[in-house]
């Protein structure tokens, strides 16, 4: 905020300042987009006089609604406003009750009658999502990419008594991306800038300085709403063209053709750029040139000669199918049955006579007989390099539902290389719809698959062998994380993944060892109670992982998830998701059912976001920084109260004793420091080493720097390889620079090592007050941060090394065992090291207190992240 004579200014997003003139608004609409914009509307000061919204549906209330009655808002839901041409006198009545200077409507779908437009004293503004005066009419983003317009956007304009006619208020745009559809353009520009552009617009409405900018009727154009029977594919046209036709129609109505005498509706078009791969012919009703089966999807081809692809196929019974699996799909047609098997089938029938698909049950009952019920073969489109005397095969699409597939709007990312900045390959950037499918997928999984009903010790065997399959394959894993995070090879093989291996073999065990317990309870004799807790999974979980150690901490969260019967949807750090993927393979190969485990690369703004409000999940993990973990928190609170357990920021301090065996401490404060390049939450933070030794310990720590060997994370004799990403390497190089103005002493490192790739010096401060930022602030790198402290001022170091609002791990360096026992029951953090440091194993519970989060990673502890407990009573 700025304060200037009494007034509050507010910048906006582009850059300009406002006198913030508060209005009395009428919202007249629905959606989550009208919701939206009232929370926005009231937080930037606005009164909300009154919410018109539509009927509550199933007895669910608009969400527009449901935020306005939580937040004591008048809340009126009008059917419609006016009958036989005439405004209904009541509402009306009711409307102008509440006094509003400004109509704000910002998603509605009813006619609202113009003596209600023009009643207030600003008149009334609309949100439409075109670039008036194209596309009038309600399909516009329909249309905004049928018609192949490379630009998008949104009008804020006054309302009047045409159709969407009004004069222009605001407007903004957008490129508009080759593989964009509906859904992509509205998550990705409309809905979040548009909720911005209607709380700017009403601001300056408020300051008087709203424009009336009349619509010009040149270039203007207006389409209704396109329905089913519209919407059939024309194949005339160029393969750009057929995509932009079926793009702009998915997800409604969606564009559809005949195939074999069915409607068929495609979905998820992008266009083919590379050449085309093999696949089986499909004749299409209309189509000069047949499409091609490939294990891609459907290939289809314009009169250009290009060709585009569909990724989804919906049949006129409302069957879906991957486009790759329609022949497939065909084969699963009804089998003729022998008369043993009618037999057979009808037996069963009598005793499943209640299912819901009984057909699809006897069918699978006699394939099975047949031994024709295999799995279908997993499909993995790989990147392959030679490197490490190996071939390395990684897949880098999103795994959803037991398949790799590209993320629906087709985007892409490029992963680097830390040691180079090279790229590896372009990894699946999954959108908002990726992340709902996956959702979707894990909970059907839950609630009606396999994994559901599978019994505990089937679920060990499960995660046994694919303890099994991480171990087989460990130097090709190991390979991937040091390609893909900078991790020494060394390094990765022993830790990143050996401990990620020892993980699931610790919980697979588990398994069929979660109990309840039986209760005594008290009631009027004869006491003929039973009381017994239940273990019970949560059902879908979320888990957001970091890019330090990318394999482990999926290990660490989705052993225990899964070991308590759990599905999950994981998304790996942006930067470091390609052992991720390969895990995802790797349980496919153990056995694991499709939905189980779902992988989802991309963003943490648009994937970590979503899984945090989805009103589907019931329980996130997340390790990474204490302001998104606080973020992440507030958004599983505000959607559907999700569980939650977070492992955050630390700063912890290491205390070395002059009576410590200085070797050792010196040995392991290095390796409390410098293990991982500094990448490691428990890394020590802070050192503070007692007086009379506190030199000696820095030309030691020194000394044994020059001697570490900076270099190729492969090479077997590197001690210390690159940062994990550039952003990273310059946030440390700002770090240094923040110590050296302070006044701190760099004695040595602080620089880039120059060379290519993200390299920085390990380094050492002294002379670091409690004070300075290099005190209080973590680095997350390979600085080390020396204080001194007097000698025999056991409980002056320890006030001091309390004094963060971190609380992660901590270490004591001291041969006196009554020293030790007393500085570790003082010290405020998760975990205590006494002579020694980073031995963390599988079986021992990890967790922070403070800012560093809530909830335990490892051990028995934490099986009760991923259980709930259901208390049952009887009486008999």
């Amino acid at each position: 905020m700025l304060w200037r004579s009494s007034q509050t200014l507010r910048r906006f997003s582009t850059g300009r300042v406002y006198f913030q003139n508060k209005l009395k608004l009428a919202l007249i609409g629905q959606s989550l987009f009208g919701q939206e914009v009232y929370s926005h509307l009231c937080r930037e000061g606005h009164q909300v006089v009154g919410v018109f919204t539509v009927p509550d549906k199933d007895g669910k209330a608009d969400p527009l609604a449901l935020a306005a009655e939580k937040n004591g808002t008048p809340v009126f839901k009008f059917p419609r406003w006016r009958a036989k041409g005439k405004t209904i006198k009541e509402v009306a009545e009711a409307y102008r009750s509440v006094g509003a200077e400004l109509n704000v409507l910002p998603f509605c779908t009813q006619f609202i009658p113009m003596d209600i437009i023009e009643s207030p004293k600003h008149g009334s503004i609309i949100y439409h999502p075109s670039i008036l005066p194209r596309h009038r009419g309600a399909s516009a983003i329909n249309w905004t990419l049928i018609m192949g317009d490379k630009k998008a956007g949104f009008s804020v304009f006054w309302a009047d008594d045409g159709l969407d006619t009004g004069p222009i208020l605001l407007q903004r745009s957008c490129d508009v991306q080759p593989n964009d559809t509906v859904d992509a353009l509205y998550n990705r520009f409309l809905f979040p800038e548009g909720i911005k552009a209607m709380v700017e617009a009403v601001q300056l409405v408020a300051d008087g300085k709203a424009p009336r900018i009349p619509q010009s009727e040149e270039g203007a154009t207006y389409e209704g709403i396109q329905k089913k029977e519209n919407a059939e594919i024309s194949w005339d046209q160029s393969a750009e063209d057929l995509h932009n036709w079926i793009r702009g129609h998915d997800k409604v109505p969606g564009a559809w053709t005949e195939i074999n005498g069915q409607v068929v509706t495609f979905y998820g078009s992008s266009l083919l750029n590379s050449s085309v791969p093999p696949g089986e012919p499909l004749e299409i009703k209309g189509a000069k040139k047949p499409g091609l089966v490939t294990k891609n999807g459907l290939v289809l081809f314009g009169n250009d000669g290009k060709a585009l692809m569909v990724r989804n196929l919906q049949f006129e019974d409302g069957k879906m199918i991957p486009a790759s699996q329609y022949f497939a799909a065909g084969e699963t047609s009804v089998v003729e049955l022998t008369a043993e098997e009618v037999k057979v089938a009808e037996t069963i029938k009598v005793i499943w006579y209640m299912a819901t698909k009984f057909e699809d049950f006897i069918q699978k009952v006699v394939r099975k007989l047949r031994g024709d019920d295999q799995e279908e073969e997993l499909v993995v489109d790989y990147v392959s390099k030679e490197v490490n005397e190996m071939t390395v095969k990684m897949p880098y699409q999103c795994f959803i539902n037991g398949q790799f597939t590209d993320a629906d709007d087709g985007k892409t990312y490029d992963t680097i290389n830390p040691t180079d900045g090279s790229i590896i390959c372009k990894v699946s950037y999954a959108s908002l719809v990726d992340v709902d499918k996956a959702v979707a997928a894990a909970k059907d999984a839950f609630e009606n698959g396999e994994w559901g009903r599978m019994n505990a010790r089937e679920r060990g065997r499960l995660m046994y062998r694919l303890a099994d399959l991480l171990e087989e394959n460990q130097e090709e894993l190991a390979t991937i994380e040091a390609l893909d995070s900078g991790a020494v090879y060394t390094l990765a093989l022993k830790t990143h993944i050996g401990m990620s291996v020892q993980t699931f073999r610790y919980f697979a065990g588990w398994c069929d060892k979660i109990q309840g317990s039986t209760i005594p309870i008290n009631q009027a004799r004869p006491n003929r109670n039973l009381t017994f807790t239940k273990k019970e999974p949560i059902g879908v979980c979320a888990i957001i992982i970091p890019w330090n150690y990318p394999l482990m901490m999926l290990a660490w969260k989705s052993a225990a998830c899964l070991a308590a019967g759990n599905t999950l949807v994981l998304k790996p750090a942006q930067v470091t998701p390609l052992t991720a993927l390969k895990f995802a393979e790797l349980s496919v190969k153990a056995g694991f059912p499709k939905g189980v485990i779902n992988i989802i690369p991309g963003s943490g703004g648009i994937a970590g976001q979503r899984l945090s409000e989805h009103p589907d999940i019931r329980k996130l993990g997340f390790t990474g920084s204490t302001p998104i973990g606080k973020q992440i928190m507030k958004s599983c609170a505000v959607s559907n109260l999700k569980k939650v357990s977070l492992e955050l920021g630390g700063k912890s301090p290491l205390l070395i004793f002059n009576d410590c065996e200085l070797d050792k401490a010196v040995r392991m404060g290095m390796g409390a420091v410098f293990f991982n390049k500094g990448e490691n939450c428990i890394a020590a933070g802070r050192l503070f080493v007692e007086e009379s030794i506190h030199d000696e310990f820095v030309t030691r720590v020194v000394e044994e720097i020059k001697k570490m060997k900076i270099g190729d994370p492969l090479d077997r004799s590197t001690d210390h390889g690159p940062q994990n990403h550039k952003a990273h390497l310059e946030k440390l190089l700002q770090y240094c620079e923040a110590g050296v103005k302070e006044g701190a002493t760099l004695v040595y490192g602080g620089r880039q090592v120059q060379r290519p790739g993200f390299f920085m010096e390990p380094t050492v401060f002294t002379d670091v007050e409690d004070h300075m930022y290099l005190a209080k602030e973590e680095s997350f790198g390979p600085i080390m941060v020396i204080s001194k402290f007097r000698n025999g001022d056991i409980d002056g170091v320890l006030e001091r090394a309390n004094n963060t609002e971190y609380g992660l791990a901590s270490g004591v360096f001291t041969r006196d065992i009554n020293k030790a026992m007393y500085v570790s029951e003082k010290l405020e953090a998760g975990t205590v090291f006494i002579n020694t440091y980073n031995k963390t194993d599988v079986a021992a519970p990890f967790g922070g207190f403070k800012q560093s989060g809530f909830g335990k990673d490892l051990g028995e502890e934490a099986l009760n992240e991923y259980l709930r407990t259901k208390t049952v009573t009887l009486e008999y």
